[in-house]
């Protein structure tokens, strides 16, 4: 059965979408950018013509121009009595000019392989006759692989025995996992707005409700909002991000650290914390050791931002009981995770010191040539200084981030609009932009948001973006 989404969530999602004339064409491109970044699932039933349009207050005519407008480009279907329902996205969607040469994606915030991965490989490949000898399946993976993994945290300062180490496919799986068994139906969750999306919508699936803390390049963790947000709300579960903060680059203080731990003792929430990123540092040490004396604290890991999205390994450290628990149920999501690609990550390990500090070379050259293409194109966007991380959460200086981002894509230029990290809406004048491309990729990808910005801001209503500053 098609899920439904109502005309006012719907509203509520396409945010500021009336960036561009003709109204209705302006409608359907925000339509096309939620089904883009996945907001909005394929196969969900649209609210009928009449009630988008009261929602949106427009006339019926605009919604039912624009829903004939996606079902041209093969976003939506229509059938007479029942209405209209997104349909699975292709490679050829509406926005992508068709023959465009050299697209540049920078939707997925990841760098290309570490350089030595295809020799460990083969190495590794070379012992395939021991691997194969072996049952396959492992809910809790290799003890070798955990015992390394363990070891990692105890030189961290987090003493871990390889019983409280779990091995999955990766940190989405992790994420996937621990919302279904840590948590039931409407129980809250706080979570960090922006965020990591894919988790925010693992926790949804679940069924949690979002309780939301904002945090900024600028200004880090909203304290006085998240104090208040545990002590009104007592969720059960805190995802949070304390290293180079997917997508704002933020790391939390010792301070910010100590608040939060606080509040989350005092009502017995249990602290989820992402640590994907925490490795990939460009010209710092990271930060203080977030929680690392909390015992409510669960972490999760991978390979995928160090060494290779493509290497499907990552892990949960988190007590003993809680692994058990994440064990049992871990069969209804996957029987675990392959042994070749926990071999490899074994090899891996030993040399992970070196493998960081390529990645933070490599990061440096991108970010540095990123900011300064940036800087001198754009002067009017506030563009942060990160030490550590993937990507640029860039401030535009007007709230156009979805249609510039439509704009983009025509030109062979694929992002996520800042909206896509939103818990609660909002963040339509920011902008992620990875800096995990070679230079001159991002160099030309900064050629080309200079040259589409002034088209985007020159298309949208008359005194939109003034309208904004007065209440932004």
């Amino acid at each position: 059965m098609d899920s439904r989404i109502s005309a006012r969530a719907l509203a509520a999602g396409l945010g500021g979408w009336r960036s561009s004339e003709p109204a209705y064409e302006a409608l359907a491109d925000a339509v096309r950018l939620l089904c883009l970044d996945n907001r909005l699932a394929a196969h969900t039933a649209l609210p009928a013509e009449r009630e988008l349009a009261s929602a949106l207050r427009v006339s019926r005519t605009t919604v039912a121009a624009a829903y004939r407008s996606l079902r041209d480009s093969g976003h939506i279907r229509s059938l007479r009595g029942s209405g209209s329902v997104t349909l699975p996205l292709v490679r050829t969607d509406p926005g992508v000019r068709p023959g465009v040469a050299d697209a540049i994606d920078l939707q997925q915030a990841s760098p290309p392989a570490w350089p030595g991965l295809a020799g460990v490989i083969t190495e590794v490949a070379a012992g395939a006759a021991t691997l194969v000898a072996r049952s396959g399946y492992d809910v809790v993976g290799h003890a070798g692989l955990r015992e390394q993994i363990a070891q990692r945290y105890c030189e961290r300062g987090i003493p871990t025995d390889a019983d409280e180490v779990l091995v999955t496919s990766g940190a989405q799986s992790a994420i996937h996992l621990i919302a279904a068994v840590l948590l039931g139906r409407a129980d809250r969750v706080l979570i960090e707005t922006p965020t990591y999306p894919h988790a925010a919508d693992a926790f949804r699936r679940a069924g949690a409700r979002m309780v939301a803390v904002p945090v900024s390049t600028a200004d880090g963790w909203d304290l006085d909002r998240a104090e208040q947000a545990f002590a009104r709300t007592l969720p059960v579960l805190a995802y949070l991000m304390p290293s180079f903060q997917n997508p704002t680059g933020r790391t939390m203080t010792r301070e910010e650290v100590a608040s939060l731990s606080a509040a989350a003792d005092r009502v017995g929430t249990l602290v989820v914390i992402d640590e994907t990123i925490a490795d990939l540092v460009i010209d710092d040490d990271g930060g203080p050791e977030p929680f690392a004396g909390d015992t409510r604290v669960v972490r999760i890991g991978s390979l995928g931002k160090t060494v290779w999205g493509g290497l499907r390994v990552g892990w949960v450290r988190a007590p003993a009981d809680i692994i058990r628990r994440l064990a049992a149920a871990r069969p209804v999501h996957d029987l675990g995770t392959p042994e070749f690609e926990q071999a490899v990550a074994a090899a891996l390990l030993p040399r992970m010191p070196e493998i960081i500090v390529q990645r933070g070379e490599r990061l440096r050259t991108g970010r540095d040539a990123l900011s300064a293409a940036l800087a001198s194109l754009l002067p009017q966007w506030q563009v942060p200084r990160v030490h550590g991380g993937v990507s640029l959460w860039v401030e535009l200086d007007a709230p156009l981030s979805s249609p510039l981002v439509i704009a983009a894509r025509s030109r062979g230029l694929y992002l996520s609009a800042g909206a896509r990290f939103a818990v609660e809406g909002g963040h339509d004048r920011h902008l992620r932009v990875p800096f995990t491309s070679p230079p001159d990729e991002l160099a030309r990808a900064a050629g080309i948001l200079a040259d589409t910005w002034p088209e985007v801001v020159a298309g949208a209503p008359l005194g939109r973006a003034e309208r904004f500053d007065a209440v932004v």
